[in-house]
């Protein structure tokens, strides 16, 4: 009898929606978390603190898990170099680039809900570029989700920055983009790699990825630093488990399961939810326009991700 290895089959609608639920929970709480740490510390000291220790214990751990599985040695789990730097490139691109981004813009005074509305239009880009990039179909029910989803991002997005209480300047705007655009790149990256995932391994990757990568920035900017107030670490510890754990670590195991355009389509759901987060702990403005946008997202949500995967 064949004993399954690794992350189980999730078959269960109960249990795949509870995964969905957590998902967009965690996820949307990395927008929440880089407000309060930038509240007291330059962005790059928060992505160095928050990336050092948490790449640290990924190494120690996968170390300890490898030399007690030296007794049974897999040659399937034999780490190629070609594989290494698709990882890495991977690490680069859905964890330096995008959260530099992300917390550049909360930086710069972009809220936390019109961040994550501008990021939200990321599953019309990967739904638009899967069919040429992985050559899988998107039915006419997805493209009219990801559509109605479009218009609920703008209209938040425009809710959010016409509100007298924005004072981030205009150009800010377009740097959450850049950041959705490293987002995509990195989720066809690895989709077309042909080797087994192992979900684990790759994180640890990514993570010690992005921790030089900062730190290096924040050496170079002067900026590596120990913050002494108790709220910035706080939202460091709230950082590495909720969003990095909870968030990132789900997004690739749900793209295992139900493919690109599902995932991305409950990409949707964060803005509503990181704007409810933002009202609540920063009271970021909740307008007529902004519940408008809010119930198209989640419309959306429900056509472009109730259907065949990608």
């Amino acid at each position: 009898m064949d004993i399954p290895i690794g992350v189980p089959h999730w078959r269960g609608r109960t249990a795949l929606a509870v995964l969905c639920a957590l998902f967009v929970a965690c996820w949307s709480s990395g927008f929440v978390g880089a407000k309060l740490g930038a509240q007291d510390a330059d962005v790059r000291t928060v992505l160095m603190w928050r990336l050092l220790p948490l790449a640290a214990g990924l190494l120690l751990f996968t170390g300890l898990r490898h030399r007690a599985g030296r007794r049974r040695p897999d040659p399937s789990a034999r780490l190629t170099r070609p594989q290494l730097l698709r990882q890495v490139g991977i690490g680069a691109l859905s964890q330096s680039g995008y959260l530099l981004t992300v917390y550049w813009a909360i930086g710069l005074g972009v809220s936390t809900g019109t961040t994550a509305l501008i990021d939200g239009v990321q599953p019309l880009v990967v739904a638009a570029l899967a069919g040429p990039l992985l050559g899988a179909a998107v039915t006419g029910r997805q493209w009219l989700g990801l559509t109605l989803g479009l218009g609920g991002v703008l209209l938040v997005t425009w809710a959010d920055a016409t509100s007298p209480r924005t004072d981030a300047p205009a150009w800010a705007y377009a740097v959450p983009p850049i950041g959705m655009l490293c987002l995509v790149a990195a989720t066809f990256l690895e989709r077309r790699d042909p080797s087994a995932p192992r979900p684990l391994r790759n994180l640890t990757i990514h993570c010690t990825t992005s921790a030089v990568v900062f730190t290096a920035l924040a050496l170079a900017g002067g900026a590596a630093t120990v913050p002494a107030e108790p709220r910035f670490w706080v939202a460091t510890a709230w950082l590495i488990v909720l969003p990095t754990f909870g968030g990132y670590g789900l997004y690739w195991l749900l793209l295992e399961r139900v493919g690109v355009t599902t995932v991305n389509s409950l990409m949707f759901l964060v803005p509503p939810v990181t704007t409810a987060w933002g009202a609540a702990l920063f009271g970021e403005p909740v307008t007529v326009l902004t519940v408008a946008g809010l119930t198209l997202a989640l419309a959306a949500t429900w056509l472009a991700a109730v259907h065949p995967r990608v």
